[in-house]
């Protein structure tokens, strides 16, 4: 290992982190990424940097159901979680983007976002002589529309975060969740709820797409607008449940507010939309048992973010 090369030490139930060849990750470039994400200067009128929308206290979610972004404008969809988003193999909510490393340029020159053309951005970043040194100690090269994105996804990839009393108790402490917290696992993790069908593995998300009977007819289409299938109409990517507690709203367009209103839903069972998922049916939950369920969904929160 390099000295400027970053070490992300993770806990051998997490799946590998994939770094590409062609971005290795440093340091320095981590550091630039930081940068950039707490930078107003990179939207068109500089009003509007990533952190705007993606709050660290939050678990680098946001507290609205839709984040504005340049001149108030709104866009479609709520501000997810940054925290782990390294390892999804498809990145946004319908899967449109196959790589992180690309994955900033739909902001940046979204007009309802940033509102600037990477061509735009790499002017004026490189019209500032700090940036300029930042990019060449980085990546030897300029700002362009190859670095920028990268030195974003950089910084996304060390957003990895594995310290909630649930790691804790899968790391061997049987006593890091509480009573209650247990008895929510069991039912999170039962054939009743069936909750671990689509938020499995150490991420509590299968990656998958799926549509969980929001609505009967979405304005949204979700993963039908890439795929141009519709039997995808209404399906978006499958979220972690990591750090939920901290990232309400909730669903794609923030329509939930809480997790007790996001619980009464799946107990609905939800629409009748074609393409609903097969495991969402509905069930009974007491008022205890929604506390317990509650109970363990509150410990997936990083301790980080709880001393914040």
């Amino acid at each position: 290992m390099t000295r400027d090369e970053y070490n992300i030490d993770l806990p051998e139930y997490f799946p590998p982190l994939h770094i590409p060849a062609n971005n290795q990750l440093t340091n320095k470039k981590i550091k630039l990424g930081e940068r950039l994400f707490n930078d107003i200067n990179i939207s068109i009128d500089s009003t509007i940097m990533c952190a705007s929308c993606h709050k660290r206290e939050l678990a680098f979610a946001d507290s609205l159901s839709i984040s504005p972004g340049v001149q108030g404008k709104l866009g479609d969809r709520n501000s997810p979680s940054l925290i782990n988003a390294a390892f999804s193999p498809l990145i946004n909510k319908d899967g449109g983007v196959t790589k992180l490393d690309i994955q900033a340029l739909i902001p940046i020159e979204d007009h309802n976002e940033m509102g600037i053309s990477i061509i735009e951005l790499s002017k004026r970043l490189a019209d500032d002589q700090e940036y300029s040194d930042l990019f060449r100690q980085a990546f030897d090269q300029d700002p362009n529309g190859f670095t920028i994105p990268r030195a974003f996804s950089s910084y996304v990839r060390s957003l990895v975060d594995n310290s909630s009393m649930y790691d804790e108790f899968l790391q061997g402490d049987s006593t890091a969740l509480s009573d209650s917290a247990k008895r929510g696992m069991k039912l999170f993790f039962s054939d009743d709820l069936a909750c671990s069908n689509c938020h499995n593995g150490p991420l509590l998300t299968s990656f998958e797409f799926g549509n969980n009977g929001l609505y009967e007819e979405y304005n949204d289409l979700g993963r039908a607008l890439i795929t141009l299938d519709s039997l995808d109409h209404g399906k978006f990517r499958i979220p972690s449940l990591r750090n939920v507690s901290l990232t309400a709203p909730y669903m794609h367009n923030g329509s939930i507010p809480t997790l007790e209103r996001v619980i009464d839903h799946y107990a609905s069972g939800g629409s009748s939309h074609t393409s609903k998922s097969q495991f969402i049916k509905g069930f009974k939950i007491s008022h205890g048992q929604k506390s317990d369920l509650l109970g363990f969904l509150n410990a997936l929160t990083s301790q980080d973010f709880k001393n914040i």
